[in-house]
């Protein structure tokens, strides 16, 4: 736990960083910005198809309480689209210009032994975020059940995090035999900064900064731990 505080402690500070701001923010709004315009043309009639497959519940049926639910629905749905978006954005053009300041300021002492990281954290992303999207929308009936609109996209949240900031972490400096390694070891570092990140995520405001927040955190989380396997010298290096 004291490793996650401080990579958190580490993550806040690197947002305060020239330019940090610019790359946190852009990837979440024009994210939100594309699909909100998408639900704008076709809310109305997604709304009316969601209320006619409600279960034959009277307290379903009709009013304005039928309506609020089937919005709640709606937007349960577009939820994991946005931040899928974001993350591909985060994977594809923000993070990279981010781990390069942080490396340069924290970790120049590492050496950068990735092999084909751009492509790979790409591949990754595509496919956590798509086994993210649709786990997500197949346990959407289940937010029926009292409770679990508090726990579910916690869930969902968490796993996507730990899934793919902790490849695109090591993605540039590690070798293959070192990811698996650090990930298989550190695998309960990895959940809790998931899980902790799945919290902040939930702040009104603050969540627009937090997937960026969260892939520097796991940034620092497993080039700290590179740093002490290289030094320890448990790693298995490819020549």
């Amino acid at each position: 736990m004291p490793e996650v505080l401080r990579a958190c402690f580490l993550a806040s500070r690197d947002l305060l960083r020239p330019g940090m701001l610019f790359h946190a923010l852009w990837p979440p709004i024009l994210s939100l910005a594309g699909w909100g315009l998408i639900a704008q043309a076709i809310w109305a009639p997604a709304r009316a198809r969601v209320q006619a497959g409600f279960p034959d519940w009277a307290w379903l049926s009709g009013g304005w309480w039928s309506d609020w639910i089937a919005n709640i629905f709606l937007l349960m749905a577009f939820a994991p689209l946005v931040y899928f978006s974001t993350l591909m954005l985060l994977a594809a053009f923000a993070l990279p210009r981010m781990m390069n300041v942080v490396a340069a300021s924290d970790y120049p002492d590492l050496v950068r032994q990735g092999r084909g990281a751009f492509w790979g954290s790409i591949v990754n992303t595509l496919v956590a975020g798509s086994l993210f999207v649709l786990g997500w929308l197949l346990t959407l009936p289940f937010l029926l059940i009292p409770g679990v609109l508090l726990v579910m996209p916690f869930f969902w949240l968490a796993w996507i995090n730990q899934r793919t900031f902790r490849f695109d972490a090591l993605a540039e400096h590690a070798t293959p035999p070192e990811r698996a390694r650090i990930v298989r070891e550190g695998r309960s570092l990895f959940y809790t900064a998931g899980a902790l990140s799945a919290l902040v995520a939930h702040i009104p405001l603050i969540n627009f900064l937090a997937p960026a927040w969260t892939a520097l955190v796991f940034v620092h989380l497993g080039l700290m731990r590179l740093r002490l396997e290289r030094r320890e010298g448990t790693v298995v290096w490819e020549q």
